[in-house]
């Protein structure tokens, strides 16, 4: 009532209207059409009566008021059927809506569903997309990104469409995908560890290649820096100095090792929570292939030494991939599993080279076997890889190499002694002369430095065999000292080695073998003999000196003393004492057939036979047989025969059975000792040789004093010291009676 009171109230027909249609559809919706009708008529007669009360005040305003009120009244009549049909028409309208907004409602929960569907639908063939997409990535062989995938997928897209069965489904298999994974990562990373197994041998090759042209670069060094040069392979010097040429063994043109797949197995296994398994697998995996690395026996004896080169390319490789691994990751192989496998590598290369070590008899393939040995040591020592164990196999090896060494050229000396001829060497010319005095240790006399001075042919003081010895000398010490070339730093065993070992030959094939020929009863030969013994001496001391210039500077300091060089010294008195011996006999011989008739009557114009022979074999011994000989010793020879025919001479006229010596035969004595002393005298050694004749000289002087009958001056002996000073008193006064006693 009050709202129908309010529209009739208003003040404009806008506000009529604005105010009416509200109540309108109010009143349809809550059906309240009649009441408010009912209201709108109640205020129209409520307005009529009004309108009477002022039309009764004012008729002529009433007249014209129930006009207006009139004309109201069609309008609103016309305005009641028109809100009737209106009324009508929004009940219709609002059913309709009623309808349509009840198939909106309903068509909004379908659309929703097939919205949440569609959606569902899309969340599901995602996950299978993914899903797919794992096996997709796992048969291109790429695993990390299918493991990544399959980890979004259950960590991301599955938990999304965690309330549909399929997710559950998805989720069972997602252990079963990962093992497959990890399976295929492993396939592969087999397939590659046995690549990298069939390309170890190669590998090693290759760093055996490197290590080869750095030492051939560190040889250079030496020809330009002697100091740069003096430093060992592998020494932080060189290393320094071959910076300018940096070489990566796993990486160039001619081996390229890809570590990609072990990454990749890594990351897998990481990520799978498996890496000690993994860890376990993979070194089980290169312990067996070490064992099949390894063959159970080795054949040293082909030519270039082929199956050990193999041998240890292989292991070099293997080991080269070992150290690479652990540099290349992190926490996976243990320094100690390598160093196992380091180890038991070496041991068992150790062992197989040392069972077959027996079947080499030859020193150049023994080189060669440590050349191989020797090249795998220093590229392992690059690796850091401890070594000790092969340096000790190279000590084998030397003790092979130098026993081999010192048999071949045991047999070398003790041919070249026995085919000698035991005569001066014969020199044809300059060239000749000059190549026997650079390989023998001889210095030419004064006078014969120059070759080109000398006249041709002419001889050398010593024989064939001393140059030939020297040569072979010096050709051990240089195969002794090749084994330490490259590597081998067992260099104080070589130096002793090499010193024995000279001392062992020169001592038994050489001193003992010319000792065991001084039973010659030739002369000639034992004066040959003594000259070689006397060179081969000096060639002791100049090899003293060689020996220390030449061997390492960590060895003792101090001279090296041969045992050679005495015992070619004692050889020497041996070979001058069997000189000694021969000449004496000769000249016991010689004096043997002097006879003298003691009681002569008669003196003789001529020096006895005896005598002329003696002193001409004398002469002949020493211009011939003694003429190689060193001056000293020629000297000493000369000495010690000269010494021995005066004991000779002395012994003749006091022998017992000869009592009385005439006057004459002591004229005929005399006269062959001064043909002896005159022989002497002329000699350009007589101022040595003389002393040895000078009892001889005062004893015959004596007997000739004796013959005057003045020998009593013999026991004045104011006058006889200077005189007969050399004559024993005992022998001068038996000597006295025997001539004294024939002058009566």
């Amino acid at each position: 009532m009050e709202a129908a009171v309010q529209i009739i109230l208003s003040s404009s027909e806008s506000d009529y209207l604005d105010q009416l249609i509200p109540l309108l559809k109010n009143a349809e919706t809550q059906t309240q059409v009649t009441p408010l009708i009912h209201a709108l008529n109640h205020v129209s007669a409520d307005r009529e009566a009004e309108i009477e009360r002022i039309c009764n005040t004012n008729h002529q305003e009433f007249i014209s008021s129930v006009n207006q009120l009139q004309s109201v009244r069609e309008g609103t009549v016309g305005l009641t059927s028109e809100i009737m049909e209106l009324s009508k028409s929004i009940e219709s309208s609002t059913e309709k809506l009623a309808e349509q907004k009840k198939a909106l409602v309903e068509s909004r929960g379908v659309r929703q569903n097939i919205d949440e569907t569609t959606q569902a639908l899309k969340d599901c063939l995602e996950v299978l997309r993914l899903a797919n997409q794992v096996y997709d990535l796992l048969s291109k062989k790429n695993h990390y990104a299918a493991l990544r995938a399959l980890d979004e997928l259950q960590n991301v897209h599955l938990r999304e469409v965690a309330r549909y069965k399929i997710a559950e489904t998805i989720e069972r298999s997602v252990p079963a995908t990962q093992r497959l994974i990890a399976e295929a990562v492993m396939s592969d990373l087999n397939t590659w560890l046995y690549r990298i197994r069939e390309t170890s041998q190669f590998l090693g090759e290759v760093a055996f290649y490197h290590t080869e042209m750095r030492r051939n670069r560190q040889k250079t060094r030496l020809e330009t820096d002697e100091y740069l040069g003096s430093f060992q392979l592998n020494s932080a010097v060189e290393l320094v100095a071959d910076e300018a040429e940096e070489f990566d063994v796993l990486n160039n043109e001619e081996v390229q090792v890809d570590f990609s797949p072990l990454f990749e197995c890594l990351h897998i296994h990481d990520n799978l929570g498996q890496m000690d398994k993994f860890r376990a697998e993979y070194a089980a995996t290169r312990r067996t292939q070490k064992d099949l690395l390894l063959p159970q026996t080795i054949n040293l004896l082909d030519e270039e030494a082929n199956e050990l080169s193999s041998l240890l390319e292989g292991i070099a490789g293997f080991a080269i991939v070992e150290k690479a691994t652990m540099a290349k990751t992190e926490n996976f192989r243990a320094q100690a599993d390598v160093d196992e496998l380091w180890d038991s590598m070496c041991q068992s290369a150790i062992t197989l080279i040392s069972s077959s070590l027996h079947k080499v008899a030859n020193d150049e393939k023994l080189l060669k076997i440590k050349g191989v040995i020797a090249l795998f040591i220093q590229t392992m020592d690059s690796w850091s890889y401890p070594v000790n164990s092969l340096d000790g196999l190279l000590l084998t090896l030397f003790d092979k190499y130098s026993s081999l060494l010192k048999r071949r050229f045991s047999d070398d000396f003790q041919e070249i002694v026995a085919t000698d001829d035991y005569m001066p060497m014969p020199i044809n010319n300059s060239e000749e002369y000059t190549k026997v005095v650079n390989v023998s240790w001889y210095t030419p006399p004064d006078g014969h430095e120059d070759p080109e001075t000398l006249t041709y042919p002419c001889v050398l003081p010593f024989s064939q065999m001393y140059p030939l010895v020297c040569i072979d000398i010096r050709n051990f010490l240089n195969q002794i000292y090749l084994f330490s070339d490259d590597h081998f730093r067992h260099t104080t065993v070589i130096d002793k080695t090499l010193k024995d070992s000279l001392d062992d030959l020169l001592t038994d094939k050489v001193c003992r073998s010319l000792v065991d020929r001084l039973s010659s009863q030739y002369a000639g030969q034992i004066v040959q003999i003594l000259t070689n013994l006397d060179h081969f001496e000096q060639a002791c001391k100049d090899l003293e000196s060689l020996l220390v210039e030449a061997r390492s500077s960590s060895s003792a300091a101090g001279p090296i003393s041969l045992g050679a060089t005495a015992e070619f010294r004692e050889a020497k008195k041996k070979a001058e004492k069997r000189l000694f011996t021969l000449v004496n006999s000769k000249i016991d011989d010689l004096i043997g057939t002097a006879e003298y008739n003691w009681q002569a009557t008669a003196t003789s114009e001529d020096v006895e036979d005896y005598m002329q022979e003696l002193t001409q074999y004398l002469a002949n011994t020493m211009s011939s047989v003694l003429l190689g000989l060193p001056e000293q010793i020629k000297q000493q020879i000369y000495f010690e025969a000269l010494t021995h025919i005066s004991a000779g001479l002395l012994a003749l006229p006091l022998d017992s059975s000869q009592q009385l010596i005439s006057p004459q035969s002591v004229s005929q004595y005399q006269k062959d000792v001064e043909h002896l002393v005159a022989f002497v005298d002329s000699l350009p050694e007589k101022d040595i040789l003389s002393p040895t004749l000078e009892e001889l000289r005062q004893t015959t002087d004596l007997m000739g004093l004796a013959a005057e009958g003045k020998g009593e001056e013999f026991f004045d002996s104011s006058t006889s010291g200077p005189r007969f000073g050399k004559v024993d008193k005992l022998k001068g006064a038996e000597l006295l009676e025997k001539v004294q006693t024939r002058t009566r």
